[in-house]
């Protein structure tokens, strides 16, 4: 019994270090059996990789407009998303308190200005933020931090302030899209 849970352990640590999907089997001996490539359909599931699990909650249907949109706006792809996560979850049809719509969650007032007829369309969507991000990318000199700030409370605010405007939810913006932006640049 000793020997099965210093298994148990020594298995835990190992995967969290590897961290791979871990699967299980019971004998008729009682004996239990680990691995991460199950050689038999006796084998379950017993631990999931977490990484992996968080990695396909954010991959989904958008990856490919989020790509193309990145790479006309010369943008980091990673960056995009993160924006995305942070502004709508994902969610083609978020609208905020404010009214912003759609996936980059974009002012009405800006429709016309980034080509927006419908702001639900992830194609418009997504284009258009990428359009505008490059925009507050190229007007504050490729700093991201500042570039984000304008991109949340607006680049008249950055102005103003000369750097990073003290509103609470815009430094909070930041932050979140930071750490998205690194999870998904490292996946």
């Amino acid at each position: 019994m000793k020997a099965t849970l210093l298994t148990v352990a020594l298995l835990a640590l190992a995967t969290a270090a590897v961290q791979a999907d871990i699967y299980r089997y019971i004998d008729e001996d009682g004996v239990m059996h680990f691995t991460n490539a199950p050689t038999s359909s006796k084998f379950k599931l017993f631990m999931r990789e977490r990484q992996r699990f968080i990695a396909n909650l954010d991959n989904n249907k958008f990856d490919h407009i989020i790509a193309e949109a990145a790479k006309a706006q010369n943008l980091e792809a990673p960056l995009l998303k993160a924006v995305i996560k942070a502004e709508s979850d994902f969610d083609p049809n978020a609208v905020s308190h404010k009214g912003a719509k759609g996936l980059m969650q974009i002012m009405p007032q800006n429709f016309p200005m980034l080509n927006v007829s419908n702001p639900y369309d992830p194609h418009q969507s997504i284009n258009a933020g990428a359009r505008y991000l490059r925009e507050m990318m190229d007007r504050f000199n490729g700093k991201v931090a500042l570039s984000l700030a304008a991109y949340n409370a607006g680049p008249g605010a950055v102005d103003r302030h000369n750097g990073i405007p003290p509103y609470q939810e815009t430094e909070n913006y930041i932050e979140r899209v930071m750490r998205y932006y690194h999870r998904y640049k490292s996946m």
